[in-house]
């Protein structure tokens, strides 16, 4: 594998933005193309189930970079134009425009696509919340003040119930866990958001799942719950998680499952390369394959391949940050850092539940490997370090709460969400 003259990145989110501008400011000069399936420039996402979402922000505020910036990487730019499938022997890439892009080196970095609801194609007022369409959609919905039925709890489901309430519209939130994020925050946690939320007057069903939409006319009346039961309304926002967009290498010999399967140094295979929520990859130090959907995670694993591609033959270096994530919901600010999901045991360490400010570490086995905090950032961002030593675990005692999946004690039919980042 030798330093290539020309690079391929498909996908112009935060991720393929992120392996441009590093690999330019590490002095690539050779062919650089970029291509996005959606018409815009690269732009930020979590805004969308923030600031967007509100009104508080208009699109021209999304994007990363100005025009003038992305003209100064001197990309093949390949906007409004999808991947359709992947010739690894001829080194190139099939558009839906008809044209092929070759490469030396390739990043995948085509994300996730947000899980919808089964039988549900084509009908009207079902949202998932994934672009900036998607998130105009809802927006415009909210703006008549529908009954919104908010199916999943995870950061998507949360942040926009959170919006919804700011907004006037009647909410109502349905999850499978035991409460909006106890499956990653634990139940504590979880219980502490559905007490906030139900404050501010968000509806919850909690630990059941979803059977069906009712539908009149083409259009969503209801959500028909696994208990029997229906929740009337208007809008419906589907917030159950994502899958990696990898459907287009079928056929390629580039090794998928969860995601593009990758080494510790984020590379596939074959000279392809992936970052971002469709990179699977080993963890470096656990040895286990790892796909996170964070922001954060984007950019900073972009730069690493950029590196890593410039590097040349045997100096790849493996990929090993410390995940974070944060989600703003009413007056709560809730960061993580470090994988909290599985964890076995969880303490707080500062603060109180009942102050709502608060740092919780978690660990699994005997090892720190995460922590969250609530309205403490300064407090939380110290503890990071135990996170990314993955330290002993302080004071290990047999009282420590406990921290399952809510979901593992729940029937079958129902549907696990997995951590997705909004930040």
């Amino acid at each position: 594998m030798s330093i290539p003259s020309r690079v391929t990145v498909v996908g112009a989110g935060a991720a393929g933005l992120s392996v441009a501008e590093g690999l330019r400011r590490e002095g690539f000069s050779g062919r650089l193309t970029l291509v996005g399936e959606e018409e815009h420039l690269p732009y930020d996402r979590p805004p969308l189930s923030k600031q967007l979402l509100t009104g508080a922000w208009e699109p021209d505020r999304l994007p990363l970079r100005s025009g003038e910036d992305i003209e100064r990487l001197d990309l093949d730019l390949r906007l409004g134009v999808r991947a359709t499938a992947l010739d690894s022997d001829r080194r190139e890439v099939v558009l839906d425009d008809g044209s092929r892009v070759g490469y030396e080196a390739l990043v995948i970095a085509t994300g996730a696509a947000p899980r919808r609801l089964p039988e549900t194609e084509g009908i009207a007022g079902i949202h998932v919340l994934r672009t900036l369409e998607d998130a105009l959609g809802l927006r415009s919905a909210l703006g008549d003040k529908p009954r919104l039925a908010v199916v999943g709890s995870g950061f998507v489901g949360a942040e926009a119930a959170a919006v919804a309430r700011e907004l006037g519209v009647d909410v109502t939130m349905i999850t499978d866990a035991a409460a909006p994020l106890a499956d990653a925050l634990g139940v504590e946690l979880g219980a502490l958001l559905t007490e906030v939320h139900r404050e501010n007057g968000v509806r919850i069903e909690a630990g059941v799942g979803v059977e069906s939409v009712t539908t009149h006319d083409g259009h969503a009346t209801g959500v028909r719950l696994a208990d029997g039961r229906t929740i009337a309304a208007d809008a419906v926002l589907v917030g159950i998680g994502a899958v990696p967009n990898t459907a287009w290498l079928a056929g390629s010999g580039i090794p998928v499952g969860n995601g593009v399967e990758c080494d510790s140094t984020l590379y596939a295979g074959s000279g392809v390369w992936a970052a971002g929520d469709v990179a699977a990859w080993l963890h470096p130090r656990t040895g286990r394959a790892l796909r996170i959907e964070h922001r954060t995670n984007a950019a900073e694993q972009g730069l690493a391949v950029a590196r890593n591609i410039l590097a040349g033959p045997g100096r790849a270096t493996p990929f090993d940050s410390v995940p974070y994530v944060w989600s703003d919901q009413y007056d709560l600010k809730v960061q993580i850092y470090g994988q909290t999901r599985n964890a076995d045991r969880v303490e707080i360490v500062e603060g109180s539940v009942a102050d709502r400010r608060l740092v919780a570490l978690y660990g699994r086995g005997d090892r720190v490997c995460g922590v969250t905090g609530i309205n403490l950032p300064r407090a939380t961002r110290t503890h990071r370090a135990l996170v990314a030593e993955a330290a002993p675990w302080p004071n290990a005692r047999s009282e420590d709460h406990p921290l399952k999946d809510p979901a593992d004690d729940l029937p079958q039919h129902t549907v696990k969400e997995p951590l997705r980042s909004t930040s």
